[in-house]
């Protein structure tokens, strides 16, 4: 099942978003990494996972690849809760500063995406992505593309 397919035709960015997490559901890169979507406010989106052994690289920790996918997603739907039914955007642009080591001993993660500012062709995003214990593991920028679809 794709939740992107399902959704009904003609609504905003953020009533797409908030049609999702009405539906219980998650799109497909939360399918394969095990997160989701919990919050969509204008301009804001909040992502929760919580890192498997599936997600480690062969140091022994999660690959950045997790934390990076956690940010530009908050960052990527920052930017969609901002879209017109006609609007879609794309990443130009990620960049991602590693704070803390992740592990599975970390628990729970959220990442929370804010725009900082929503142009007719641009949009900027910043992200966060902490602990539950409230240390900071991640932080991102990010540059989209807003475009008619």
């Amino acid at each position: 099942m794709n939740l992107v397919d399902e959704l009904p035709p003609g609504l905003s960015g953020l009533e797409q978003l908030r049609t999702m997490i009405a539906m219980g559901g998650r799109p497909p890169i939360g399918e394969t990494l095990d997160f989701s979507l919990i919050e969509a406010h204008e301009g804001r989106a909040v992502f929760a996972g919580t890192p498997s052994l599936r997600a480690y690289n062969p140091i022994g920790s999660v690959h950045g690849g997790y934390a990076a996918t956690l940010l530009d997603s908050a960052c990527g739907c920052a930017a969609h809760s901002r879209l017109s039914p006609t609007q879609g955007y794309t990443t130009l642009e990620l960049k991602v500063a590693f704070h803390k080591a992740i592990t599975t001993a970390t628990g729970p993660l959220r990442a929370e995406g804010r725009i900082l500012s929503f142009g007719r062709r641009v949009a900027f995003a910043e992200a966060t992505l902490n602990g539950s214990d409230g240390q900071l593991y991640a932080s991102a920028t990010s540059t989209l593309l807003v475009f008619e679809r």
